[in-house]
C-alpha cells in the first residue's frame, strides 16, 4: 500500500524508515509482513511526516481524527500552517524548536504536551538525517490523545482521596482520645484509660498499615518490590494466621485446613507470603460465610508422578462468591466489590507479590459457591544453591 503525499506517492517505510539507520533505529512494525508495504492509516496513533522543505507529505487518519484536521488541506502545506501547535504557554512550537534551523545534533523531540485549536495532544518528533549532523530530511510526528494519561491521573487522584480518607477517621480519633487524657487524666478509671490507649493503639496500627500498603503499591509499580528468599514452611504459616483469627475471636470450627504431602521445599519472603495469607483469610472471613477452607498442596506443570515445581495455597469459603462479571476486576485497585470498607487495594498488593515471587494467583467460584482464590508459588531455590 501506499501513502497519499502532495503529488506523488510514496511508501510509508520509506518516509518513516529512511535516513541513517544509526540515528533512526527501524519502527517496532515489520514491513516485510505486507507485499506492499504497510499503510500508514492502520496506525493506531497519528502519523505526520514533513520534507526537507517542511511541507507536510504524509497525514494519516489517525492525525486527521486527533486533530479535526482534514488531510487533503494539511498535505503540501508548511508544517506551521497545517499543525500550528502551542505550547501550555500559548508559544508557537515549530518556532520554539526550530527543528530544521536548530542544532543538527537534535534528534527529535520527547513527547509532550501541546495544544492545537483547543485540543490538547502528546506530541513526539523524530529529526530524519541523512548523517548524524547533517540537514533534517524528514521530520516524523507522532499525536497520541490524552485520554490515557487523563485515566492515570484519575486513579492517582483516586488514590489521593482514598488514603486522605482512611487516614483521616484514625488520626482523628487518635488526637481525640489522647488530648482527653492529657486534660483529664485524673477523671478517669483505669480500666478506661486503658480502653482508651488500646484504641489509639488499635488506630496507629491501622495507620500504619496503610503506610505500608502504599509502599507497596509505590514498589510494586515501579518493579522494586524486593523478595528476601528464606525457607518458608507454608503450612506452618497457614496454621499461624488460622490461629490468629480464632484469637480474634473467630470460632475455630469455621476453619478447615487441608494438607497434601509431601511438600517441596519452598523459598520464599516469608513476611510477604504471610502478608498475602493474612489478607486473603481475612477476605474469606469479612466478606464471605460458612467454613474458610484452606488447602495446601505441591503444584506442577508436569504429570503428577513428576517432581513437583512448587506449592499451591486456595483459600475458599461458603458465601455468595464473587460476581462472574467482577471476576476480571478482582486485582484491581480499589475493587471492594459489593460491600464498601477498607482501601481496596490488598488484592492488587497481593498479585503483586505473588507475581513478584515469580507465581499465580487467580479467582472464580468455590465448590460451595463462595469465592476461590488460588495461588502458586514456585520452589524458589536461591542461585547459589541451585
Amino acid at each position: 500500500m501506499n501513502v497519499r503525499t502532495s503529488g506523488t506517492r510514496t511508501s510509508v517505510v520509506d518516509i518513516c524508515l529512511s535516513g541513517d539507520p544509526g540515528e533512526n533505529p527501524p519502527l517496532p512494525y515489520d514491513p516485510a509482513a505486507s507485499a506492499d508495504g504497510l499503510d500508514p492509516d492502520e496506525l493506531p496513533d497519528g502519523l505526520v511526516v514533513a520534507d526537507e522543505a517542511g511541507r507536510v507529505v504524509c497525514f494519516n487518519a489517525a492525525a486527521a481524527r486527533l486533530t479535526a484536521v482534514d488531510p487533503a488541506d494539511a498535505l503540501g502545506e508548511p508544517l506551521e500552517r497545517a499543525l500550528p501547535l502551542q505550547d501550555m504557554e500559548g508559544r508557537r512550537w515549530w518556532q520554539l524548536t526550530d527543528p530544521y534551523g536548530g542544532l543538527a545534533i537534535r534528534s527529535g523531540q520527547p513527547e509532550r504536551n501541546l495544544l492545537l485549536g483547543g485540543r490538547e495532544l502528546l506530541v513526539s518528533a523524530r529529526y530524519v538525517r541523512t548523517r548524524p549532523t547533517g540537514p533534517v530530511r524528514r521530520l516524523v510526528i507522532t499525536l497520541r490523545g490524552t485520554e490515557a494519561r487523563r485515566r492515570t491521573e484519575l486513579s492517582h487522584a483516586e488514590l489521593i482521596a482514598t488514603v486522605a480518607h482512611e487516614l483521616r477517621s484514625p488520626l482523628t480519633s487518635v488526637k481525640g482520645f489522647t488530648a482527653t487524657l492529657l486534660q483529664k487524666w485524673e477523671r478517669f478509671t483505669d480500666d478506661q484509660k486503658r480502653l482508651m490507649l488500646e484504641t489509639v493503639d488499635a488506630d496507629a496500627n491501622r495507620v500504619t498499615r496503610l503506610i505500608a500498603e502504599l509502599l507497596d503499591i509505590s514498589r510494586i509499580d515501579s518493579g522494586r518490590l524486593e523478595v528476601r528468599r528464606q525457607r518458608v514452611d507454608m503450612i506452618a504459616a497457614v496454621r499461624r494466621h488460622v490461629q490468629a483469627q480464632t484469637t480474634a475471636g473467630q470460632r475455630p470450627d469455621r476453619f478447615l485446613i487441608r494438607m497434601l504431602e509431601p511438600l517441596p521445599e519452598l523459598w520464599a519472603d516469608p513476611d510477604k507470603v504471610d502478608q498475602v495469607l493474612g489478607n486473603l483469610l481475612e477476605n474469606a472471613v469479612r466478606h464471605g460465610e460458612g467454613t474458610v477452607t484452606i488447602e495446601v498442596a505441591p503444584s506442577s506443570s508436569a504429570p503428577p508422578e513428576q517432581t513437583c515445581t512448587g506449592t499451591t495455597v486456595t483459600v475458599s469459603d461458603e458465601g455468595p462468591g464473587i460476581p462472574e462479571d467482577s471476576m476480571n476486576r478482582v486485582f484491581t485497585r480499589f475493587w471492594r466489590g459489593s460491600k464498601r470498607g477498607g482501601t481496596g487495594l490488598g488484592l492488587y498488593i497481593v498479585k503483586g507479590i505473588v507475581e513478584a515471587h515469580g507465581g499465580t494467583i487467580t479467582v472464580g467460584r468455590a465448590p460451595a459457591g463462595g469465592a476461590q482464590f488460588r495461588f502458586s508459588l514456585p520452589v524458589g531455590t536461591p542461585a547459589f544453591m541451585a
